[in-house]
């Protein structure tokens, strides 16, 4: 009768293993540079045996005046000074002693301190502070401003309102009801705070708020917008001005009246904190070549404590007895080694991609956007013997700085179209040929996009129809209907 039994088998096999200095590898690789310089604050911060490399000053030794070089104690009897050797409280002492205010400088007591930073540092105002404010002093409490509350809560960036009736009436507090009339009186009143329109839930109703706090509820401009938004949108002035039975002088005062409302009035409370691009790679003309130079101003120079290298080396001849202390200063010194084998790396990663962009993208650094070429990732992870992955993350929120400008190190990635005679010609430079023949395009008579793909074949380029059309509406170029209907406009 067959039975179980429990064996020790040997198997060998391969497996693709991510260690703990490859998943730090690859995390660092596809930080940008200011978030890299946060990421090794955070480490310095983190791990003791991990510091800064201080600044050699035997360089400066060369200079006339320069002051002999400190020496930086690395071993020695001092090297094992303990702490509790030096007097603080002497020093301190001192210090306070020897303290003399300088010139300008006046001592601050009591009730005269200066305010803190946070106090001194202004903020934009959000707009759902704006009107919590506002909803204050508008409704002193109850039913009415916890409705009032919920709605400010969920405006968008625009400071409209999408959640329903139904939706906002769930987030009434348990044993309380919220009815449609009461959330429409209490919205009613939102809208006409500042700025006037938020709440509303489209741009009708909006735009029209406005006008109602402006005391033009009853005018053109409110029939235009509550009747014929549709014609406003689309610009059809001859279709507008025969629905409202005015004539050319009225509706041009119509179409400026309803220019100066704000159909978003909620972003000007909402605006975006400036951001500032700093490039990792600089492409340097030199000569007929160019040079790839990595911009590590602001990475500090890392290095392994030397008091902990010291530690495991009275560890490894048995001089070091506390068995916790030995296993502490190991993984740190370790965690600090794996992450300065990693920025390496990084840096040796983005130097090679960035040499590789350089070397298929030469074209458009000599002579500009008409000559880029067609690059796809995969051609440069086959030059520099890497995985697409791996360039993938390289060229992701980095940027580079070249003779022609400051550009994503994506910008470099797009696919191509092929010519008549074979090769391929990058869609950006396509683009680029769409937006001068529509710059040059007669105003009154603007090319379709039949007409734009028709140019272009004779130029030796296939291109479709529809191709010039996707390629037109990403550079934002209205059809030739709109281009030849705003010509008109611009002749009266």
């Amino acid at each position: 009768m067959p039975y179980l039994e429990q064996k020790l088998q040997p198997k060998l096999s391969q497996r693709l293993i991510i260690t703990p200095q490859l998943q730090q590898a690859i995390r660092l690789l596809q930080l940008n540079k200011l978030d890299l310089q946060q990421e090794i604050s955070q480490e310095l911060v983190e791990n003791p045996a991990l510091e800064e490399a201080a600044t050699r000053l035997d360089e400066t030794a060369s200079e006339p005046d320069a002051a002999p070089a400190e020496r930086e104690v690395t071993a020695g009897a001092d090297a094992d000074r303990s702490d509790d050797d030096f007097d603080y409280a002497s020093f301190f002492r001192d210090l306070e002693d020897s303290y003399q205010p300088t010139r300008g400088m006046r001592e601050q007591r009591g009730t005269d301190e200066l305010p803190s930073l946070e106090q001194i540092v202004s903020t934009g105002q959000r707009l759902a502070d704006h009107l919590l404010w506002q909803l204050e002093m508008t409704i002193p409490g109850g039913k009415p401003r916890r409705i009032g509350e919920a709605i400010i809560g969920t405006l968008d960036e625009r400071g409209y309102l999408e959640a329903t009736d139904s939706e906002l009436a769930g987030m009434a507090p348990e044993g309380e009801t919220w009815t449609p009339g009461e959330i429409t009186r209490v919205r009613e009143q939102i809208r006409r705070f500042d700025p006037v329109g938020v709440a509303s839930r489209d741009v009708s109703e909006c735009l029209l708020a406005q006008l109602e706090v402006a005391g033009l509820s009853e005018s053109k401009a409110a029939e235009a917008i509550r009747d014929h938004l549709d014609l406003l949108e689309g610009q059809r002035d001859e279709e507008l001005q025969e629905a409202l039975g005015v004539d050319e002088a009225e509706l041009a005062g119509i179409l400026d009246v309803i220019r100066h409302l704000d159909p978003r009035p909620g972003e000007k409370y909402n605006s975006q904190e400036t951001t500032y691009i700093t490039p990792d790679v600089h492409v340097v003309k030199d000569g007929d070549d160019y040079r790839i130079v990595l911009n590590e101003d602001g990475l500090p120079r890392l290095r392994v404590s030397p008091s902990y290298v010291r530690m495991l080396e009275r560890a490894a001849r048995g001089e070091e007895s506390d068995h916790s202390a030995r296993e502490f200063a190991r993984d740190k010194v370790r965690s600090a080694m794996r992450l300065i084998r990693s920025l390496e790396e990084r840096q040796r990663t983005i130097y090679k991609v960035a040499q590789s962009i350089v070397k298929f993208q030469r074209d458009f650094l000599d002579r500009g956007i008409e000559a880029i070429r067609p690059l796809v990732l995969r051609d440069v992870a086959e030059d520099i013997g890497m995985h697409e992955s791996t360039v993938s993350r390289v060229v992701n929120s980095k940027y580079m700085h070249t003779p022609r400008g400051l550009f994503e190190m994506r910008f470099f990635f797009h696919s191509g179209l092929s010519a008549a005679g074979g090769e391929s010609i990058s869609s950006l430079t396509v683009k680029e040929k769409i937006k001068r023949l529509v710059a040059e395009e007669p105003a009154q008579k603007p090319l379709s996009d039949q007409a734009i793909a028709n140019v272009l074949k004779k130029e030796g380029l296939r291109i479709a129809r529809r191709t010039v059309a996707k390629y037109r509406e990403e550079l934002r170029i209205p059809p030739s209907t709109e281009r030849r209907r705003r010509a008109a406009r611009g002749r009266q």
